[in-house]
């Protein structure tokens, strides 16, 4: 007799499968992310090991590899986070909240691919295709040849892609939406979005087409669905931005054919997304000088260097319990970190202080090397004395309070150089070749050895 489908409980979040629901799993430690599914048996001849595999042929490390062929979008941007264009082949998942507009970028890039001869289908499940032609006009691309449909079954997607002969690039949005008859769940459960990705990728592997998946996120930021999701894919893409910023930044966070990191900046429009070639200029268009509390950060994204303005607000503590720490943009256990050197090590009272803590432009850093622009804010704001207009930070600081030195000092000062600064402080040399030779023309350095230095400097220039 043919056994019947069994029922297991798996967690979305790293896909372990358990008999019996658990309100935690045991293997991410995450809490109340297992989902039903089905089980279907294995046929007979498979369960018994009939079926046998053919040997596969073994190459050495050694051997000529050519680097992958591209297929350039034309948007500068969007090709630069790619790693240089589309990958014949390859599978990009984007991710981002709903209505930051993953949807505009890829209608497009697929728009620009069509308008330079490539062959491009857009296949969406959410959206009618009168919809996507709705907003294709709104862009000024409504005349492009583009192939759209609007559909959720996978095998009618394959087949479809399988009598198409010519494509060079397939855009599924969004992949939460796709379903497949031989699963029984709903769309958007963690097997059904992990059968349904697989089918598709294995096509595109076969045939050779660029696959573009777009992803929903969860209320953390994370890529909802299994997070096996993420390593069956060649690189994976956040759309980010705050709603209340015209900006939208473009982040890798994983590219088989690319860097990781890279960002690429995007300015949303009524027309649509446009590229920001210099986002160092856009970021510090509003920034006014000679306020206290302020001070700009050469950093790096990726390998584009990125100058932001950071902000702090000191105030005295309201109510009697612990003082607040508001950060935006920054990571809030490395201020605390940081406000706890600048009392121990350097003396400066802040204790009794409510912190507010802000990059301005929404664009979130992560580097260490934002701590010596920070302290530079902090500083300011603690003395009411304003950073120098002409001046750029960046550096990480250790515990003892000592600056240290970060990657890529080079680009950092050639970018500010290029905006017009006059003026670096940046860790001091202690090895050689850690830094430049020579600085940029026009451009005067200041190397500290600890953050006490930086104190004391901002006192004398008091």
């Amino acid at each position: 007799m043919a056994k019947k489908p069994s029922r297991q409980f798996v967690c979305r979040n790293c896909g372990t499968a358990y008999p019996k629901w658990v309100g935690q799993c045991e293997a991410c430690g995450e809490w109340n992310t297992l989902e039903e599914e089905t089980v279907e048996p294995l046929a007979a001849s498979t369960a018994s090991g009939a079926a046998k595999g053919r040997r596969i042929k073994l190459e050495g490390l050694d051997g000529i590899a050519k680097p992958p062929p591209r297929i350039e979008t034309t948007i500068a941007e969007f090709d630069r986070v790619l790693g240089g264009g589309l990958v014949p082949a390859s599978v990009v998942l984007v991710g981002g909240d709903p209505g930051i507009g993953k949807s505009t970028l890829l209608l497009q890039a697929a728009c620009r691919l069509a308008g330079n001869g490539e062959r491009v289908l857009y296949i969406s499940g959410e959206e009618a295709v009168d919809q996507i032609r709705l907003r294709a006009l709104r862009l000024g691309v409504g005349t492009t040849k583009l192939d759209l449909a609007a559909s959720i079954n996978v095998a009618d997607i394959v087949s479809t892609l399988e009598a198409e002969t010519d494509v060079k690039a397939v855009i599924i949005d969004s992949i939460q939406t796709m379903w497949l008859e031989t699963v029984a769940s709903a769309p958007g459960t963690v097997s059904q979005v992990r059968a349904c990705a697989f089918e598709l990728i294995r096509l595109a592997k076969r045939r050779g087409f660029s696959l573009i998946l777009v992803g929903h996120v969860t209320k953390e930021g994370a890529l909802a669905g299994p997070r096996v999701l993420e390593h069956m894919v060649d690189a994976v893409m956040y759309f980010e931005g705050d709603r209340g910023h015209q900006f939208r930044i473009l982040r890798a966070a994983k590219n088989r054919f690319g860097a990781t990191d890279e960002i690429g900046v995007f300015a949303m429009t009524d027309r649509g997304l446009e590229e920001v070639s210099n986002p160092s200029a856009l970021f510090l268009a509003e920034r006014r000088g000679n306020i206290a509390g302020s001070a700009v950060f050469a950093g790096l994204e990726g390998t584009r260097p990125v100058l932001l303005e950071v902000q702090a607000l000191l105030s005295p503590k309201s109510g009697d319990g612990a003082p607040r720490r508001a950060v935006v943009g920054w990571d809030t256990g490395r201020l605390s970190m940081l406000l706890a050197v600048l009392e121990t090590r350097c003396g400066l009272k802040l204790s009794g202080m409510d912190v507010y803590l802000n990059f301005a432009g929404g664009l979130k850093v992560v580097e260490p090397a934002a701590d010596l622009a920070v302290a530079a804010a902090l500083i300011s704001a603690a003395s009411g004395v304003p950073t120098s207009s002409g001046e750029v930070y960046f550096g990480e600081v250790g515990l003892s309070g000592e600056v240290r030195q970060v990657a890529q000092a080079d680009a950092r000062l050639k970018e500010a150089a290029k905006l017009g600064f006059d003026q670096a402080t940046l860790p001091r040399r202690v090895a050689r070749g850690s830094v430049r030779n020579k600085p940029p023309e026009g451009l005067a350095l200041r190397e500290l050895g600890h953050l006490s230095d930086l104190i004391s400097a901002d006192m004398d220039a008091e």
